[in-house]
C-alpha cells in the first residue's frame, strides 16, 4: 500500500487557479496523480479554506455551484477531526514553532497516516511530528 499524502489548501486551490499557470498546472498534475494512485488525504479545514478562496479571493472567482461540486467531490479524501487532534495542534503548534492552524494541518496529516504533506506555507524538507513537508511548487519559475 502506498503512503499517504496530505495537501494543504494551497495545493488544492492552485488546481483551480487558472490566474497562476505554472502553478496551476503542477497542481492539477499531482492532484491527479494522488487520485489515481488513491494516496490523497486532507481535512475539513483545507475543504473550507478552498471554498471561501475560490469563490471569493482569486482574481477569477469560481461560481459557487462549481466549487461545491469539487469539495463534494474531494469529499471522498476528507478524515474526521476531534477536540483531541485540536489538542494534538497545540503541542505541534509548540514544539514545531508554527501557527495553530498550520498546526491543525500537521496534526490531521498524522492523524491521517500522511508521511508527506504538500504545502507551500511550510519549510521544504522540515519534518513535523514524523511528517515530511515538501512543495510541490518548489522548482517552478513562479
Amino acid at each position: 500500500m502506498s503512503d499517504k499524502t496530505f495537501v494543504d489548501t494551497n495545493v488544492l486551490v492552485y488546481a483551480h487557479d487558472v490566474d497562476h499557470r505554472s502553478k496551476h498546472d503542477i497542481a492539477k498534475t499531482t492532484l491527479q496523480g494522488l487520485w489515481n494512485s488513491a494516496t490523497g488525504v486532507l481535512s475539513p479545514q483545507v475543504l473550507q479554506e478552498f471554498y471561501v478562496t475560490v469563490t471569493h479571493k482569486i482574481a477569477v472567482p469560481l461560481k459557487r455551484e462549481a466549487a461545491r461540486s469539487i469539495v463534494t467531490a474531494y469529499g471522498v479524501w476528507c478524515i474526521d477531526i476531534t477536540p483531541a487532534d485540536v489538542s494534538a495542534a497545540f503541542l505541534i503548534e509548540d514544539e514545531a514553532r508554527i501557527g495553530f492552524w498550520d498546526a491543525l494541518i500537521v496534526a490531521s496529516a498524522v492523524k491521517a497516516g500522511a508521511t508527506t504533506l504538500l504545502s507551500e506555507d511550510l519549510n521544504e524538507g522540515q519534518i513535523i511530528a514524523g511528517v515530511r513537508i515538501e512543495n510541490p511548487f518548489a522548482q517552478s519559475a513562479c
